[in-house]
């Protein structure tokens, strides 16, 4: 397969509907359907049903989807690593969802800058589940995650902590009281509904909790008596004096890990890694 014949089929697999992937594209309908049409022949598969309202992803397509992002990801990461290091740029670039294990990062940061021949290591600061993205795509050279939430597939890791989570409420709230509780107790709370998160596409689900982006937005919904939510115990240094934690017991608990492309040879990755494992 072609890198275009697979950016046209995501395009219409995304869209569900072959002239609003055309428009994406920028080119015409005919020839986007016939492209598909001649991927679908040599492959020997339907990738898609189409329909009169559009078209539906059948189950070889949904495949076909999903491995193709994951491909197309990697061409583009080969390009940007390559035209980083033809610009000779000596530093690494580590993503990290703002506000999720700060006292971790800052003991990394500090304790590597001591290593000799440590790089310039330039953080970046995302949303939640982007630094995955960020890594996959080739504009970030390791990332720190956090499973059960973010997926470390596909990358190469190592284990750097794991912790329990809290509830997050407002001061004074009465269930502060409690020596702890369970997740049931938090998402039941009224008034105080659940956040939403982002989706991959930047889409949120349906539901009465706010639309949030980042830890420092919802900490101040939460003070404001708006929002509850449940987060790794690492969270407590961010916490102003209006708010009050809760460990939850049933609540999973969270392994912050290292990870980066299993292919990598940089020795200045190498390095940062055997700093964060040795913490």
């Amino acid at each position: 397969m072609e890198t275009r014949e697979l950016r046209y089929f995501v395009a219409v697999a995304e869209e569900l509907h072959f002239g609003r992937a055309a428009r994406r594209l920028g080119i015409a309908q005919p020839p986007l359907s016939r492209a598909i049409g001649q991927l679908e022949r040599r492959l020997g598969v339907m990738l898609l049903e189409r329909t009169s309202r559009g078209v539906v992803l059948t189950e070889a397509g949904a495949v076909l989807l999903r491995e193709g992002l994951a491909a197309l990801d990697a061409v583009d990461a080969a390009a940007r690593r390559t035209q980083r290091a033809a610009a000779g740029r000596s530093s690494l670039v580590l993503v990290t969802k703002a506000g999720a294990s700060s006292e971790l990062l800052a003991k990394l940061l500090d304790a590597y800058a001591a290593e000799p021949g440590a790089v310039t290591v330039d953080v970046q600061l995302c949303g939640p589940g982007e630094q995955e993205r960020l890594l996959r795509d080739g504009r970030a050279d390791v990332a720190l995650l956090h499973r059960p939430y973010d997926s470390t597939v596909g990358f190469d890791t190592e284990e750097l902590a794991t912790e329990g989570q809290v509830a997050v409420l407002p001061a004074g709230h009465p269930l502060t009281v409690e020596a702890r509780v369970r997740t049931a107790d938090v998402a039941d709370l009224p008034g105080l509904p659940m956040p939403r998160w982002p989706r991959p596409d930047g889409t949120y689900a349906e539901g009465p909790g706010p639309a949030v982006r980042d830890h420092a937005q919802l900490l101040q919904l939460i003070a404001l008596g708006r929002a509850s939510a449940v987060l790794p115990d690492s969270v407590r240094p961010l916490l102003r004096d209006d708010l009050a934690v809760v460990p939850v017991v049933d609540a999973p608990r969270v392994t912050t890990v290292i990870a980066w492309p299993p292919h990598s040879r940089s020795l200045a990755l190498a390095g940062l890694v055997r700093t964060a494992t040795a913490l």
